[in-house]
Order: C-alpha cells, then sequence, then structure tokens
C-alpha cells in the first residue's frame, strides 16, 4: 500500500511538469570552460577562471528520500519515463554529417545536441522550499530531474557501468582533449569528441591561432573532483527502447597550468608557474546499442547559475 501512494505522488508529479516543453540547446554558445579560454585566445577569458568556482547547486536530492522509493517506482515507471526521452527520428531523407551509412540504413554515431542542457540552480531557502507555492514547484521539478537521471544511470549499468572505472576514464580524456586543444592538434582531437563539437573546437582554435602564436597547458595530477550532475536517454527508434545514446553532464574540478606566447615567444597571458582551481562542466556521451562504441566528450556548458 506504501508503495502504491509513492508511485501515485510521483505520476502525479510527473504529469504535472511533463506540461512544460523542455528545450535543447546546439552546442557552442554556452562554451565558458577554461577550455575556451585555451581556444579562443581571450586573455580576458582566461582571467575570468580566478574569482569564481561554483561551490554548490543546492538541487533537491534523492539521498534524502530512501532508496527504497526510487527502487519501487522506477520499475513501475518504465514506460513513463521512456516516453519523456528524446526521440530522434530515424526516418530521413538526407543523412546528417554525424551519420554514417550502413546498407539501406543510416546509422547516427552522435545525435548532434546536448539534450536537456544542466544549468546550476540559485539557491532557494528551506522556508521557502517547504512552506511556499515556489519552493513545492520547485522541490517537485526537482525530484523529476533526478528520477530522471536515476532512470538513465541504472539502464547504462545494465551495460556494465562501473562508476570508479568511469571516472578514472573521464580524468584521462580530460586531460588528453585539453592537451589537444593546447597544441592544435585537430587530426587526434577529432576522436575523442563527437563532429559537432569537433566543428566548434576547430573553430576556436583557429581563432585562437590569429592571436596567440602558442599555449602551454598542464593539469596537475590527480583531478580534485569529479562528480555526476546529470544523465539523460536519447533513443533513436520508437519500437526498439535499447536504441539509445545516453549524455552524462560531469563537474570537474582540476588544477592547471596555463601560459600563452606571441610570435616572438614573449609571454602574454597566464603564468606557467602559477597553480589556479578549475571548475569545467562537461558532457561525456556514448551510445548503448553500438558495438564498440565508446565515451566522447560533445558538449562544454556554463558554471554560472540560472
Amino acid at each position: 500500500m506504501m508503495h502504491l501512494k509513492r508511485f501515485q505522488f510521483v505520476r502525479t508529479l510527473y504529469r504535472a511538469s511533463s506540461s512544460s516543453s523542455s528545450s535543447s540547446y546546439l552546442l557552442g554558445s554556452s562554451c565558458r570552460s577554461y577550455s575556451s579560454a585555451l581556444s579562443n585566445g581571450s586573455e580576458r577569458s582566461f582571467r575570468s577562471f580566478y574569482p569564481h568556482l561554483y561551490n554548490g547547486y543546492n538541487e533537491f536530492s534523492l539521498a534524502s528520500v530512501k532508496a527504497l522509493t526510487l527502487r519501487s517506482t522506477m520499475a513501475a515507471e518504465l514506460s513513463l519515463f521512456m516516453n519523456d526521452k528524446r526521440l530522434l527520428s530515424t526516418q530521413v531523407k538526407s543523412a546528417p554529417p554525424h551519420a554514417r551509412p550502413v546498407g539501406q540504413q543510416i546509422a547516427l554515431t552522435s545525435p548532434g545536441f546536448v539534450y536537456e542542457p544542466y544549468k546550476p540552480r540559485e539557491k532557494i531557502p528551506l522556508w521557502k522550499r517547504l512552506f511556499t507555492r515556489t519552493g513545492w514547484r520547485r522541490t517537485k521539478e526537482d525530484m523529476i530531474l533526478e528520477l530522471k537521471s536515476a532512470y538513465a544511470i541504472a539502464k547504462l549499468r545494465k551495460k556494465g557501468y562501473s562508476k570508479k572505472e568511469f571516472y578514472n576514464e573521464v580524468a584521462n580524456i580530460y586531460k588528453e582533449l585539453n592537451t589537444l586543444i593546447a597544441n592544435g592538434d585537430k587530426k587526434t582531437l577529432r576522436k575523442v569528441v563527437t563532429e559537432n563539437m569537433f566543428s566548434a573546437l576547430k573553430n576556436e582554435i583557429k581563432q585562437r591561432e590569429s592571436v596567440w602564436s602558442k599555449v602551454y597547458w598542464e593539469m596537475v595530477q590527480p583531478v580534485v573532483s569529479i562528480r555526476t550532475l546529470r544523465a539523460r536517454l536519447i533513443g533513436v527508434d520508437r519500437k526498439d527502447h535499447d536504441k539509445v545514446f545516453i549524455q552524462l553532464t560531469l563537474e570537474i574540478m582540476a588544477k592547471q597550468k596555463f601560459e600563452a606566447y606571441d610570435s616572438k615567444g614573449a609571454v602574454v597571458a597566464g603564468d606557467k608557474n602559477k597553480e589556479v582551481l578549475v571548475c569545467d562542466i562537461w558532457v561525456f556521451e556514448k551510445s548503448l546499442f553500438h558495438k564498440g562504441s565508446y565515451w566522447r566528450v560533445c558538449g562544454r556548458l556554463s558554471t554560472k547559475a540560472s
């Protein structure tokens, strides 16, 4: 009986929230990471990372709700979450740039966008969350966001996902990608990012090279911290719920060193002897139905609260 009440409660919350449609943004306009400073060649952009590091997002966490609630609703609400999953049409007249022909079908290597981009949320007082309509609405929205992430992670675990191994892989990709950007190695860069991300980074590197002749970048290992902020599924076949891409949004904090030079070798930005603690929010993507698929970076998001 208790589980039934919880199930009905979550269903009510979901239906109430489904009236507001979620928007998807194309990659590129929201890049505010330290890596953007490397790519764009802007000293002002680089300096903007000294004063601010985001310390908390004040999101409603299901850690305060017993795991029993989550587990009892997830199985019953499988179809509910499937209906909310973003679906890509596979019946297209012409293949997009990130699609590869396979026989008479088109195989997508990436959806080509970040689904429901994560934005840090402003803090609200506990009294407002508990005793006002605005607070109740915020709590409801946070619950829905957490449940959708929990469902995506649960599906990923069925594919052999290990949080520890994944975080180790993320730390390696983070270091490799920033090094490739600093060196302007576009050939290797293409292998660790999605097609849309590669196009954006290629343009940024070109812009940076017009300002700085050379860039030095180093990550002080190990990474300070990594945590998962959001998980989302993107379906490609309405009849086959196993054909999905998963996107994990991660907060990565690391100490870094940076220095930029002009054509004469003179230092024009940064200081390679100074360690800077940097907070980045990156989106990692992987196909759960392509054989031999691996994690790639598909987006970099702003750390500013909305």
